[in-house]
């Protein structure tokens, strides 16, 4: 039992070693664990349960909206890949290749797919004849594998689980239209489901996506101040049909090339989750998404009648959330601390006491605030402390992101506010990308996004002093 004690307490403090921190709790939290393959990861239950639920919500949300799945394949032939200049280039230093079938070299190389826009390109082609057959809005739940130099585990990885969904419309308008749509889905996922406030706009364009006229991005803070990028949504006009040759009979009869769309999210939003809510104690899961929503620990359950009103609790619960109850022999104060570490929502204790008074005690794992509540009235708690873990997480993390932003009105501001402070700061840009290789160059702060839509602070870049164009949120980056 020591043993055990000493495990859970584990983890080095995030303020002492952040990186060690992270790393601590996805081992401890039993989340991933490493594998032979340099980069790559086993996703264990713990961790492929929080991606499910998180598949799940955003699944439905897709064909909601009108999206069917579909499934293209893992390889991609180089002489197809090499059809998008911009794209291929892009990619390349990241590109796994097969040249081997068995012990036969293979005549042409094959590409183990980074991205599929390549194979929806070609599938188009041949599927879409007439603007009848459009919009086609498609996704596919799969892995890709970009070989990464420098990996850590579901913020970048070698080999990694996402979605991607690609679409086909009849006109820019449509398509325009569907990028949007589907960032506000990702902002909106963030909010209501993982509590992270995260910030939403258009990159700049040396940091779009390789063959995009324009990529929007969500923007998350994390603990240590570095943003992470959550998620992408790409317009691509007409570029890819014009290189891919799809075409379609408008309706006035004539050839046109469609306008396409691509939007993708990745299992390194449970690495977001991690470190825009874990703390010291462990995991913060997001109720939304936590494979157990409340946890029942049965306090001196060797005596009688214990057990078995943790069971009747969990008999009544099961129908509202997930629920678990841990009847090992383990004591309460292991079962307490391992519970906080793995994230649970609610933690439920009910003892003899307890029972005596018709009640249980009820903590809050996202500020470990003890509730004690009438046995009778369990159905509508819950769920209303479900609400209020959520409504905290998401409080918590948006006063902390508004206090690690900072607005930079010249350079030196920009320089000194990169040095002595953590976070976003807000800095006026004139669209030149000399500015943005000068600000990466000396503070290593990159453009995160472009936020036109929030009053401006100045009317100068506050890189050169040239009349500004944009407000940009920038920040160090994973």
């Amino acid at each position: 039992m020591a043993k055990n004690e000493k495990q859970v307490k584990e983890i080095t403090s995030m303020d002492e070693d952040f990186a060690k921190w992270y790393t601590d709790i996805v081992k401890k939290a039993e989340l991933m664990d490493y594998s032979s393959v340099k980069g790559c990861m086993v996703i264990e239950p713990y961790g492929y349960a929080i991606w499910e639920n998180m598949v799940a919500i955003l699944d439905k949300k897709f064909k909601e909206l009108g999206h069917q799945n579909v499934s293209m394949p893992m390889f991609i032939p180089e002489s197809l890949l090499q059809k998008e200049k911009d794209h291929i280039e892009g990619f390349a230093p990241e590109v796994a290749w097969v040249t081997h079938g068995g012990e036969e070299k293979l005549q042409e190389r094959l590409c183990v797919r980074p991205t599929s826009e390549t194979l929806f390109c070609e599938h188009y082609a041949k599927v879409v004849h007439s603007w009848r057959d459009l919009p086609k809005l498609y996704n596919q739940w799969c892995s890709v594998v970009r070989w990464e130099k420098t990996t850590r585990p579901f913020l970048r990885s070698t080999e990694f689980q996402w979605q991607e969904g690609h679409t086909i419309h009849e006109t820019s308008e449509e398509a325009i239209k569907e990028t949007m749509q589907m960032l506000e889905v990702y902002y909106n996922f963030f909010k209501d489901c993982l509590a992270i406030p995260a910030i939403k706009g258009q990159k700049t364009e040396s940091e779009k996506f390789a063959g995009a006229e324009s990529t929007y991005t969500i923007e998350a803070l994390m603990h240590d101040g570095k943003a992470l990028q959550s998620a992408t949504s790409h317009y691509f006009g007409d570029h890819f049909a014009k290189t891919f040759n799809i075409e379609f009979q408008n309706r006035d009869n004539k050839p046109q090339n469609p306008y396409q769309t691509s939007w993708g999210c990745t299992t390194r939003m449970i690495g977001a989750i991690i470190m825009a809510h874990g703390d010291d104690r462990g995991l913060v899961l997001p109720p939304k998404v936590a494979p157990i929503q409340a946890v029942i620990i049965p306090i001196a359950m060797q005596k009688e009648g214990v057990l078995e009103k943790a069971t009747e609790l969990k008999n009544r619960l099961e129908k509202i959330c997930r629920v678990k109850i841990d009847d090992t022999e383990k004591s309460p104060g292991w079962k307490f601390s391992e519970y906080e570490m793995r994230g649970v929502p609610l933690r439920i204790e009910i003892g003899p006491k307890d029972i005596e008074k018709n009640q249980c005690v009820i903590v809050r794992r996202d500020n470990l605030e003890k509730t004690f509540v009438n046995l009778d009235d369990l159905e509508t708690a819950i769920p209303e402390m479900l609400k209020k873990v959520h409504n905290g997480m998401y409080e918590k993390a948006l006063k902390r992101r508004n206090q690690m932003t900072h607005e930079a009105h010249d350079f030196e501001e920009f320089k000194n506010n990169a040095k002595n402070e953590v976070g976003f700061i807000k800095a006026m840009w004139c669209s030149d990308e000399a500015c943005e290789k000068k600000a990466k160059e000396e503070t290593s702060f990159t453009s995160r996004c472009i936020k036109d839509e929030e009053k401006t602070i100045g009317d100068k870049c506050a890189i050169c002093g040239k009349p500004a164009k944009h407000l940009v949120y920038w920040a160090k980056a994973y």
